[in-house]
């Protein structure tokens, strides 16, 4: 910096006492949010700016964003969603000396008003219901008394693990997810076939008329796919709960789409990289790509009709909630 005897100059770019000029910082986060490596932040600084900065900068700028991560985290929730998404996605991570492929367990919310909320982020070896179980008993701990629908894949024993925490909540299988683990049992030749054949089931008017269409696909392909047709029946009570819903309604309730679709943008930031150093780096990513993404979402749509059903069905629980209290 430059002096003069009476000390009276005072610089504009760079004010006295700062090593890097306002704004700077954001920049490093903003390209780290996108899924650029240090090294690629390294070199765009220099061609852009003219300026070398150290890996170690880079680092120490990022870093300061876990303090952030660790607040979000444990945030305080709201009393009541009306419908969870829950869902893992698997990242590259080196944990215990090895790189190894680590679920990354993801809950989204929907709240009262139709406002979309990533309530989380939680990472294990796998996925599995036994560590969900962790997952909902903390989301209560930090304020959430009550779920209408929680909407899940097919994993084993995880509509157990809800009822659990969440005793009242209704838990809706995948549709989606149920035809996909149906199509693991059918031959290539007949995938077509048989997906047509499962349609009339989950596009039936009513639960009842869906039972039947689900007798008559059992009766054309149940000596071929057996294990498909047991498959749904085990499955039942957690197939039929959006029947009681319109037609609007029922598509955002009974596919995990909203989480998924959520996965993949998280995926086109984590792609870049080959792995992470730690699952710490790997939130610190997650979590900044997520404010980037929910930044874009908008109310749900046709949720206003959802919350009328909502109402009719659950509304003592939804009034206990927003007064406050367990109902």
């Amino acid at each position: 910096m430059p002096r003069d005897r009476a000390g009276t100059f005072e610089p504009v770019i760079l004010p006295k006492h700062q090593t890097r000029f306002t704004g700077f910082d954001d920049k490093i986060i903003w390209m780290y949010a996108r899924g650029m490596t240090t090294r690629e932040i390294e070199a765009h600084l220099k061609e852009i700016y003219g300026v070398e900065v150290s890996p170690a900068l880079i680092s120490q700028v990022t870093d300061a964003i876990s303090e952030e991560v660790k607040l979000w985290q444990n945030r305080a929730l709201e009393p009541m969603y009306g419908i969870v998404y829950l869902d893992a996605l698997y990242v590259k991570m080196r944990h215990e000396g090895r790189v190894e492929n680590r679920a990354v367990y993801v809950a989204l919310g929907v709240d009262l008003e139709g406002r979309k909320e990533v309530l989380g982020l939680w990472t294990s070896a796998n996925e599995g219901a036994k560590f969900w179980l962790t997952v909902l008993t903390e989301l209560k701990n930090r304020g959430v008394k009550d779920m209408l629908i929680v909407c899940v894949d097919g994993l084993k024993g995880f509509p157990q693990a809800i009822e659990a925490v969440f005793p009242q909540a209704q838990v809706q299988l995948c549709i989606v997810h149920l035809v996909r683990a149906s199509l693991n049992y059918v031959s290539w030749k007949d995938r077509k076939q048989v997906a047509a054949a499962l349609k009339p089931i989950y596009r039936a008017t009513t639960a009842v008329e869906a039972e039947v269409n689900l007798e008559e696909f059992i009766a054309t392909w149940g000596g071929k796919y057996k294990a498909i047709g047991k498959l749904w029946k085990e499955n039942w009570e957690r197939v039929i709960p959006f029947f009681a819903f319109p037609e609007e309604v029922r598509k955002v309730i009974y596919t995990t789409n909203a989480v998924e679709a959520l996965h993949r943008g998280l995926r086109k930031i984590t792609k870049t990289r080959g792995s992470f150093p730690t699952e710490e780096a790997a939130l610190k990513l997650l979590y900044l790509a997520l404010q980037n993404i929910s930044a874009k979402w908008d109310t749900v749509q046709q949720w206003r009709q959802a919350m009328n059903q909502f109402e009719v069905l659950w509304g003592d629980r939804i009034r206990a909630a927003q007064k406050g209290v367990a109902a």
